[in-house]
């Protein structure tokens, strides 16, 4: 059950990672987080938005995106979430299972510098109820993310 197309890509990367899983009963990270005793601020929720084109946007737990500053670091003039479906379309998870591994299509990936803190940072793998936990760094360098102040 927790082998997922994100999970493969980090197996196929060779990158040590803890995976987690839970039953997801109830949507969002506070649930997740809670259910894997792990704390909300390093827990990543993966959000796709339209900022001068689809984007993955990684959130700690505890912070709300504001997409003024999103359409800013795209360096475009305004920012929207994506329409659910098109999440889906481009990133071929269901809602509640989209992380930024393994994605249909490669998107740019930008993570909220609150989680930039964090040694090891917990994500979404690629499915309802399936948790990769890694290092910061190598999150980072697997997505080719870069790191902003995206909280509102």
């Amino acid at each position: 059950m927790a082998e997922t197309r994100g999970t493969r890509f980090l197996r196929q990367q060779g990158v040590a990672f803890d995976l987690r899983t839970y039953r997801h009963d109830t949507k969002g990270a506070a649930f997740a987080a809670a259910a894997l005793d792990l704390p909300l601020e390093r827990f990543a929720k993966t959000l796709v938005a339209d900022a001068g084109g689809p984007v993955l946007v990684l959130m700690g737990g505890d912070r709300e995106l504001s997409l003024r500053k999103l359409a800013r670091a795209r360096g475009v003039k305004d920012a929207a979430m994506a329409d659910p479906r098109d999440a889906e379309r481009l990133t071929g998870y269901g809602l509640g299972g989209i992380g930024p591994f393994g994605t249909r299509r490669v998107l740019p990936v930008l993570v909220d510098a609150s989680l930039g803190r964090h040694e090891r940072i917990a994500v979404n793998g690629g499915g309802r109820g399936v948790i990769v936990e890694l290092a910061r760094d190598e999150l980072l360098r697997l997505t080719s993310a870069t790191l902003h102040d995206l909280a509102q």
